[in-house]
């Protein structure tokens, strides 16, 4: 009978020891083969979550794995006894997406309390854009205006203009210096290596600084695939486009690499002299160091140029009469951006990252807008310049996790130093008798050559807790100070600018935000933020006089929430905002007839944003 039970007992022992067979695999997302860490797997009475490269190993005890991420929907698979990857398919319509522009590290989005909005890579695949507007202008209060051959404005809280009131980052790093924007800054993307797209609406300068006024833009880079990838794709158009994209990634242990780009071309369109070409390209590597340790580095190169097509009177747009009056015109944009990111997990309550960055950027241009008429009718003046500068720069930041209230703070420091310079000659334009500017001679005269020396330093803080269930509060700080040193190297004038000059501007920017979140999708958040603008280079050096300018000043007083329905098939994201601009820089005309820059806007802007989606399969 003692060898029956004994027997019996060892019986059991095994099929217990069969029955909980050890399973190892990896989670990636289905649209991107990136690695996603922390995505919870059970296995019956065991589960466990990912880690940083995807992957998991647990004892299972039932004969299915139970697959659950937030933004992903949840997927359940058989529990194999081999490694398997399993392909997560982000959820089209689910609202606890997990974002990264309100704090610099993911985050949901019913922690944040924003404006801010998610263009995925599902969104960028089926859009197919040739242009950024076609996926932007989808965005609730987003107005991007398309000015030809990715030329464009924009216009988010703010009236269509060419101020710098928009910040336009490239994972988390403005592609710009502080104090000499663009409008047309976004022809420096690669649309063909992106993610997703975070589009903060409202001020953002507690976090980023200045210019994010109207809003903050965040293209985010693709990462690495876990398993090889090679994707491909041409199109054409019946006007003269073409356009291929290549895409090829890969991980081989600890190292990743991505390589992804396109080559646009752009010719014999509907209106005269409208030709250009792109090509745009990105490499990304990732080397997990450690369980712990992350080291990311990432190159962006961007060769553009395009024929500038200027107007059109109203009696050739009635009769489709699209020939240019410009037939020289162009615009040039040479950008190389890298970044080297070091992310470190000290333990479950400390985070650093620190990045290191270099970026070199010149638009040269035949710009049609400067050609003038003289009392000659066959002839015009205009000129060619060229606007440049190379960045060299740093952001370190530390999220600090404590057990109280769940509570969190984040410190961060950041130096920009941007040396940038300006130069343009006069030429000599030939016009035709029907308006035709036909050609141009390039003179002597030089009218501005000037070089400033750019340093923005600032620090930032950013607290949160969940003071009651469900309510979480935020409020941050942060401190920016700019330094512009202007050097001119032709005798000031009102074509070859001011005398030379150093001035300085500092800003405290604060932010307060609560967010309640009533479980289901559903939830409520307000804030006030500041945003500020300090002059720009052209503002403050343009013309002999320099003006004593304060950077412009806004507040913005939202409220919105979020509202999950049909059982999550659909979502509706509603905001309501109030902003008061003080300060704004405006030209002012002078007795004598002549104008200067002076803090003399005071501008009012409401609206109501909302998004609706709903998807019924």
């Amino acid at each position: 009978m003692k060898q029956f039970y004994s027997t019996l007992f060892l019986l059991l022992i095994s099929i217990i020891a069969y029955s909980q067979h050890t399973i190892e695999g990896r989670v990636l997302d289905a649209q991107t083969r990136e690695a996603l860490p922390g995505v919870s797997v059970q296995a019956g009475a065991n589960g466990c979550l990912t880690n940083a490269q995807g992957r998991f190993v647990l004892q299972a005890t039932a004969d299915s794995l139970k697959i659950t991420y937030v933004g992903y929907n949840t997927r359940k698979v058989p529990a194999g006894s081999g490694f398997t990857d399993i392909l997560m398919e982000p959820s089209s319509t689910k609202l606890n997406e997990v974002i990264v522009s309100s704090n610099r590290i993911g985050q949901l989005r019913t922690d944040a309390p924003i404006a801010i909005s998610t263009i995925s890579k599902q969104m960028l695949n089926e859009t197919k854009a040739t242009s950024l507007e076609q996926v932007l202008n989808k965005v609730s209060g987003v107005y991007m205006v398309d000015l030809g051959n990715e030329q464009h404005t924009m216009a988010i809280r703010q009236p269509i203009g060419y101020k710098s009131l928009f910040l336009y980052l490239e994972d988390g790093i403005p592609i710009r210096t502080t104090g000499d924007f663009n409008h047309n800054a976004l022809i420096e993307i690669n649309m063909a290596a992106l993610k997703t797209i975070e589009v903060i609406r409202g001020p953002a300068s507690s976090l980023y600084g200045s210019e994010a006024v109207g809003g903050a833009v965040n293209f985010i880079t693709a990462s690495p695939s876990q398993t090889p990838m090679v994707k491909a794709q041409v199109e054409s158009s019946n006007w003269g486009y073409r356009r291929a994209d290549v895409t090829a990634s890969s991980t081989m242990g600890k190292f990743g690499i991505l390589i992804g780009g396109y080559y646009a071309n752009q010719q014999n369109g509907y209106m005269d002299h409208s030709d250009f070409r792109k090509l745009a390209l990105t490499l990304k590597t990732d080397y997990q160091i450690s369980g712990k340790t992350k080291w990311t580095n990432g190159i962006s190169l961007i060769d553009y140029k395009t024929d500038q097509t200027g107007g059109l009177d109203s009696t050739h747009f009635f009769n489709k009469d699209f020939r240019n009056f410009h037939t020289f015109s162009y615009r040039a944009v040479k950008a190389f951006r890298w970044k080297s990111s070091l992310e470190h997990t000290w333990n479950a309550n400390n985070f650093t990252s620190f990045n290191v960055f270099f970026r070199s950027s010149e638009i040269g241009q035949n710009p049609f807008y400067a050609i003038r008429s003289t009392s000659n009718p066959l002839k015009a003046r205009g000129e060619i310049n060229s606007d440049a500068f190379k960045s060299y720069g740093m952001v370190l930041q530390h999220k600090k996790h404590f057990n109280w209230k769940n509570a969190s703070l984040i410190a961060g420091l950041s130096a920009d130093f941007s040396p940038a310079t300006y130069y343009a000659i006069y030429i000599d334009v030939d016009k035709n008798a029907a308006g035709f500017f036909t050609g141009f001679t390039k003179k002597d005269s030089v009218l501005t050559d000037y070089n400033v020396d750019l340093l923005n330093t600032a620090a930032y803080l950013q607290a949160d807790a969940e003071l009651l269930p469900g309510l979480k509060v935020v409020a941050a700080l942060r401190y920016d100070r700019m330094d512009y040193d202007f050097n001119n190297h032709l005798p000031p004038s009102a074509f070859t600018g001011a005398p030379d000059e150093q001035n300085f501007f500092h800003s405290w920017t604060p932010k307060v935000g609560a967010t309640y979140n009533f479980g289901n999708d559903r939830g409520v958040y307000a804030n006030y933020s500041v945003g500020f603008a300090p002059p720009n280079i052209s503002e403050l050096y343009r013309g002999v006089k320099v003006p004593t300018l304060q950077p412009a000043t806004y507040h913005n007083y939202e409220a919105g929430g979020w509202f999950g329905f049909a059982s999550n098939k659909g979502y509706l994201d509603l905001s309501i905002y109030r902003m008061n601009g003080t300060n704004e820089i405006i030209s002012v005309r002078l007795d004598d007839g002549s104008s200067e820059n002076q803090n003399a806007g005071k501008t009012t802007h409401t609206g109501v944003e909302w998004n609706l989606r709903y998807a019924p399969g």
